[in-house]
């Protein structure tokens, strides 16, 4: 008859356990992947895919009874990882959108607000193209790839021990607010200086030929200008995108 002990179970699935529960975390928080549209079966499978898949690059697994209060601390610490990469990159993301949702205002698209589905929220015409095409650029230039390798460099960064809290000191997520509108500002920059200078020469119109109706010709052409500076500068969104996100992935590693 075949018999094991509690520890030789334990022994067995502590190298997957502790990696698992931080993909899970992960994918439960990440752009993309943690939108509703995904199934959770999914997500379990593709996070025990990751788990056992990396097991050649983790270091050894401390064992740890699930069933005492260092378990406890241990699961909570892997949840609060994984959640804080995934926010990592809703940090970028949200700053994309903030992006767009400013030069929606400078180009008066803003009362265009409509509900999102995808986030339970209302949104813009130009914010959620923003959104659309991040998320495009997120995949293409293989960024759940370096979320992943993140994720696998935290265990060598913040292994599970003595402190599962340690890495909140280190990493500090409480400052990554200021990133949504450092990045948000950096990317709308170039297109709010350019419909500030088109707001500005319309001004000077309206004083110089006053028999020209500014308010008939104002908003088509701010609109039109500003379509054509997003084409325009969608291609360099990559830069500060990569930039942003190898910069706050860069704390876990």
């Amino acid at each position: 008859m075949l018999t094991f002990t509690e520890a030789q179970v334990l022994a067995w699935i502590t190298p997957l356990l502790w990696p698992f529960l931080r993909v899970l975390a992960l994918f439960g928080a990440m752009p993309v992947i943690a939108q509703r549209s995904v199934p959770m079966r999914i997500r379990v499978a593709l996070a025990f895919l990751i788990a056992l898949a990396a097991q050649a690059s983790l270091p050894e697994m401390p064992l740890i009874a699930l069933d005492s209060a260092a378990g406890a601390l241990a699961i909570a610490q892997q949840l609060l990882i994984g959640l804080s990469l995934g926010f990592a990159a809703r940090i970028v993301f949200a700053a994309v959108e903030l992006a767009g949702e400013v030069i929606g205002l400078q180009m008066g698209l803003n009362f265009a607000g409509f509900f999102d589905p995808a986030s339970g929220s209302q949104g813009t015409a130009t914010a959620r193209f923003f959104g659309s095409m991040v998320a495009f650029l997120f995949i293409a230039i293989n960024g759940h790839l370096l979320l992943i390798n993140a994720l696998v460099q935290s265990f060598h960064a913040f292994p599970i021990g003595a402190e599962p809290f340690d890495f909140l000191r280190a990493v500090q997520p409480q400052t990554w607010g200021a990133e949504i509108f450092r990045i948000g500002l950096w990317i709308a920059l170039p297109l709010i200086t350019m419909l500030l200078f088109v707001n500005l020469v319309l001004g000077v119109i309206s004083r110089v030929a006053p028999q020209l109706s500014v308010f008939a010709i104002g908003f088509p052409l701010t609109v039109s200008i500003g379509l054509i500076g997003m084409v325009a500068t969608l291609p360099l969104m990559q830069t500060p995108f990569m930039v942003a996100l190898e910069r706050l992935l860069a704390a876990f590693s």
